[in-house]
């Protein structure tokens, strides 16, 4: 099929000629935890962390500042502000395009502005994490992965459960570029897919699917695009998340140190060998070499997903609510303890975090 050019079609040369770009010093910390910062700061809307975050990356790996926006345009605005995906699609074609835009900084700067203060739609994302974990759609994980390229294609034009059809639409791009351990590994036929959706699907989304996926290689796009008929249909709002109490550890809030990160990693890790009752749990329900892991995926539920301006609707309402309580293995069923658990033990997690980041600091 052709590609689509988006960029001549973008308003984001307009919209960047009148941008001043701010002014903003680096944090000190690694590419991991400014990406961390980048993502999360992005979610809660805190631009000047974020800002910081990315001016970090530009410095010391901006390969890894343009595909992390990538990605965050897909996994938290999405439906939320198509715009604002469409600019960031349009930006990540590479340092000649961004040149002519008025450089890598104030594409950047000016990208990360719009997505802060942009309406948040993290339904794509949780509609791959049901599709790739939820135990209700086993069977089809494992059959779908040997079904014919045609066979694939009627499920994803079906009325069937919609995470079906997003595991339809996966095995049909391929799930050799970006495997997944859940899933069978096997090509898929790219123009095809994307023949088929196009008869079903308002075209503009799939444009900016089809480039998404061209150009980060992620399925996410797509599952936007699938996303879109159900949400004409349904009544919308806006809402801010409830988060935790927030900390400062050194020039960053407490919440960058993910499960991603090593100060992240190692804090998990102290937490889980103590005596909170988050860590009794874990030790008794978790195997060892899965705890950390597992932890760190439920403290992403708690804090790491929090949203400003999140778009809410009753799609998306059960997708979060599936991949919340009933996506974390086999050895938790049911989230809704340790959620609580870990929900107030967050406070003995901060002080954990502070006290690994201060003697990094002193060791350094």
């Amino acid at each position: 099929m052709d590609e689509p050019e988006l960029l001549p079609r973008s308003p984001l040369p307009c919209l960047l000629r009148d941008f001043e770009e701010p002014d903003c010093a680096p944090l000190d910390c690694t590419p991991w935890t400014a990406m961390s910062a980048l993502q999360k700061s992005i979610r809660r809307g805190r631009t000047q962390i974020a800002l910081a975050a990315a001016s970090t990356l530009l410095t010391q790996s901006p390969e890894r500042l343009w595909r992390r926006l990538a990605c965050i345009a897909f996994e938290d605005i999405g439906l939320g502000d198509v715009e604002v995906t469409a600019l960031t699609t349009a930006a990540i074609g590479g340092k000649r395009v961004r040149a002519t835009l008025g450089g890598e900084w104030k594409v950047a700067s000016f990208l990360i502005t719009r997505m802060a203060n942009a309406t948040k739609c993290r339904a794509a994302d949780d509609l791959l994490l049901v599709a790739e974990n939820h135990p209700t759609f086993e069977s089809q994980r494992l059959q779908l992965g040997f079904s014919m390229i045609p066979d694939l294609l009627r499920i994803v034009a079906s009325t069937d459960p919609l995470p079906v059809r997003a595991l339809a639409a996966w095995f049909a791009l391929g799930t050799d570029r970006r495997p997944s351990p859940r899933l069978a590994r096997r090509h898929g036929d790219i123009a095809s897919l994307f023949a088929a959706v196009r008869e079903i699907l308002p075209p503009e989304l799939v444009e900016i699917a089809w480039e998404g996926h061209r150009r980060s290689g992620e399925v996410l796009p797509i599952f936007m695009a699938l996303l879109a008929p159900q949400l004409r249909h349904e009544l919308t709002s806006v809402h801010d998340d409830e988060v935790p109490v927030e900390i400062m550890v050194g020039p960053i809030p407490g919440w960058c140190l993910d499960v991603y990160t090593r100060p992240g990693r190692a804090s998990l890790a102290t937490l889980i060998e103590g005596s909170t009752e988050t860590a009794r749990w874990v030790r008794a329900h978790i195997p060892p070499r899965q705890r950390v892991q597992f932890l760190g995926t439920i403290i992403f539920r708690l804090e790491g997903q929090s949203s400003q301006r999140r778009l809410r609707w009753p799609i998306a309402d059960e997708l979060r609510r599936a991949v919340d309580y009933e996506c974390n293995g086999a050895h938790c069923r049911d989230a809704t303890e340790i959620l609580r658990l870990a929900r107030a033990d967050l406070g003995e997690l901060n002080a954990i975090r502070t006290e690994l980041m201060e003697v990094s600091s002193h060791d350094s």
